[in-house]
């Protein structure tokens, strides 16, 4: 993941109009595919009335399921720009509508590329996005003596102690962002097969911020 990505928290819902048309973006935060097009019919049963409600939805921990359609709207002129909108943005785990109220003027093609761009766009910028980060998660234990200078060759290597416990041994929980995990992993792999401390991987975690 070289890409830094990032998700909205809250459901969100931003209007336009052009040309006597209505154009209503819908988006939602979605763990999978499942609650993506269950969104997307939400939104549709909502507006039955609608001349369109046309979607696009990126999931996934590196946003590698996307999809869009243009529900009636000439080819490319609707889906595709919503998808982009959000792959510009870095966008995943979001599901998009964007319901169209016909106002009896034709935009045109480029016209409709730009209202549903536009839509998109404007109601990602309704609120501030949430990064997400994904982190590894390292449990160490070690004696007193070493302890100090672990905890600042760990922060050396961008790992952060979350949580210390002491007993007779020396027990912390790391976290460290995926990216930059490898250097941590490898330094404390050298270091329990010396013998100086001992470590187990947990299970992998995904944080906004």
């Amino acid at each position: 993941m070289s890409d830094t990505l990032y998700t909205i928290e809250n459901d969100r819902s931003h209007e336009i109009k052009i040309q006597r048309s209505r154009f209503i973006c819908s988006m939602r935060h979605v763990t999978s595919l499942e609650d993506a097009k269950a969104f997307i019919s939400e939104i549709a049963a909502q507006h039955k009335q609608a001349n369109h409600n046309c979607w696009a939805y990126v999931v996934g921990d590196n946003g590698e399921l996307f999809h869009a359609s243009d529900a009636g709207e000439p080819s490319g002129t609707a889906g595709k720009p919503m998808l982009n909108s959000l792959k510009r943005h870095n966008l995943t785990k979001v599901s998009v509508v964007v319901t169209r109220y016909f106002g009896g003027i034709k935009l045109g093609i480029r016209g409709l590329i730009e209202a549903y761009t536009q839509a998109v766009e404007e109601c990602i910028q309704t609120h501030p996005l949430k990064k997400i980060l994904y982190l590894r998660h390292f449990n160490i234990v070690t004696d007193y003596g070493f302890a100090e200078t672990l905890k600042h060759r760990i922060s050396g290597l961008k790992g952060n102690v979350a949580d210390a416990s002491y007993t007779d041994k020396v027990t912390l929980t790391v976290d460290v962002e995926m990216d930059n995990s490898q250097s941590l992993f490898d330094f404390l792999t050298e270091l329990q097969q010396s013998g100086t401390l001992k470590f187990h991987e947990m299970d992998h975690a995904e944080v906004e911020e």
